[in-house]
């Protein structure tokens, strides 16, 4: 057996409320929040730049990459799944 230990995140799904809908890019492709709104969301590093980002599930994007900057969104809640 092998004692290598893979990067596992926790078993929680985050939501998150949308404060801060304005200034979408002119190139935007695909689907924006909406300011008041709940989402599921996950929190991902960037991998150029290593800063935490807020991704939508169930968002469509093409351009630029489907992630949004942390100070757009607020947690409201963190469920544990087992």
């Amino acid at each position: 057996m092998s004692k290598v230990k893979l990067p596992v995140s926790p078993p929680v799904q985050l939501y998150a409320r949308c404060v801060d809908a304005s200034r979408r890019p002119t190139d935007h492709v695909g689907d924006w929040p909406e300011a008041g709104r709940v989402y599921p969301v996950q929190m991902r590093r960037n991998a150029r730049t290593g800063q935490p980002q807020v991704h939508v599930l169930g968002f469509y994007a093409e351009r630029p990459y489907g992630a949004f900057a942390r100070h757009r969104f607020e947690t409201v809640a963190q469920v544990w799944l087992n």
